[in-house]
């Protein structure tokens, strides 16, 4: 298919050419070949598929919270975080590996995610360009104190990508009066009714969004977090449990290059891309959703075989290791109010039923235990 006019790199009088977004969306429109409209329809299914299986998950509230953190790693980890997700759920235990910056990174994100969720469903906010800067000041507020972010504003200077200046850069974005006019177009096109198939028009945002480049810092990962909110704001997931971060990490130089493709017109190279990693990642969900029915029947079997006394602690705190699969003697305190002797027998007959393991057994004091064969369905190593 042919290319589609996004922009013109036009020379500046600073001495660098920078990128000029078109009108958008283009005047032409969009027309998607048989293949776009087939990883289209596939990608589609997928989603009524994922949103249904879903619904039927008796904690489907700590599902997404364990995709939360693995898209927060994903997302952070293409930005250069080192930290993963394992360092995102100790965090929620208050280990000491909560204090490198990367896990901060993290950890912020999912501050942003939440913030997010909260102000679509508690107040029913717009996909706006304000609801975008509020995203941008929950993610980077006191966070990475070395990068000069202006959380929460659209930048008043010109921005590259790559390079030490502008005149070396990979990518140089717009110049903040055209800035302004994009983002102008691209709330417009979030906001129009048209006949662009939804998840191809959550591609398209996030790749406008990219070539905008509106922040000084984190447009990767709030460009990143738009896609799944718009998704959900249509109605397309009753929760928010879409994440691409995790397929962008796997495929980063090919992401990165498919972005720059789109800057030259390679739109529908693009959005096949984007679209093959919606079937991927829905896939992966709808995978990992019958794998925790699996282990959960599995588990609950192995309590229900104790004594009743035995069975009954036991079953308080196994439903919670769903959301903090990582977890301490003083974590199931909180939860339970058993004493320190109580709570470790309950984590020893876990341990010996081998749904939790010791995170370091040469560790005589201050042990923690993960909940590794959950863990590991959302864990890719990465």
């Amino acid at each position: 298919m042919k290319n589609i006019k996004i922009g013109t790199s036009i020379q500046q009088i600073e001495g660098f050419k920078a990128f000029i977004p078109s009108p958008f969306p283009p005047k032409e429109g969009f027309f998607f070949d048989i293949k776009t409209i087939k990883i289209c329809n596939e990608a589609t299914r997928l989603l009524g598929k994922l949103d249904g299986i879903t619904k039927f998950l008796p904690d489907s509230d700590f599902f997404l919270l364990m995709y939360l953190r693995k898209d927060a790693a994903s997302s952070s980890q293409i930005e250069g975080t080192r930290a993963t997700m394992i360092n995102a759920i100790e965090a929620g235990i208050k280990t000491e590996t909560n204090e490198s910056s990367d896990v901060d990174d993290i950890l912020h994100y999912i501050k942003a995610l939440n913030y997010g969720i909260k102000r679509i469903t508690v107040d029913n906010f717009p996909m706006s360009l304000r609801f975008v800067r509020e995203l941008h000041k929950q993610l980077m507020s006191q966070a990475r104190a070395t990068h000069f972010s202006d959380p929460g504003e659209f930048r008043k200077s010109q921005n590259w990508i790559g390079g030490t200046r502008p005149s070396t850069a990979i990518f140089v974005p717009p110049p903040v009066p055209e800035m302004q006019r994009a983002l102008a177009d691209l709330e417009k096109f979030i906001h129009t009714d048209d006949d662009v198939p939804t998840i191809i028009k959550a591609g398209l945002i996030h790749a406008q969004f990219e070539t905008i480049h509106p922040f000084l810092d984190g447009n990767g990962r709030t460009g990143r977090m738009l896609i799944t909110f718009f998704l959900w704001k249509q109605g397309y997931l009753e929760k928010p449990v879409l994440f691409l971060s995790s397929f962008f990490k796997r495929h980063q130089q090919l992401y990165y290059e498919k972005l720059l493709g789109y800057h030259n017109g390679q739109v529908y190279e693009w959005l096949n891309f984007f679209l093959e990693g919606v079937v991927e990642i829905a896939n992966e969900a709808i995978d990992i959703v019958d794998k925790i029915t699996v282990l959960r029947e599995k588990d609950f079997i192995k309590i229900h075989k104790l004594g009743t006394r035995a069975a009954e602690s036991a079953g308080i705190i196994l439903p919670k290791l769903y959301g903090q699969p990582i977890v301490d003697v003083n974590t199931i305190q909180k939860w339970t109010g058993f004493t320190r002797a109580g709570v470790q027998t309950v984590i020893d007959r876990f341990v010996k039923m081998e749904i939790l393991q010791p995170r370091n057994k040469e560790k005589k004091y201050g042990q923690t235990y993960i909940y590794k064969k959950y863990v590991g369905l959302f864990d890719d190593g990465k």
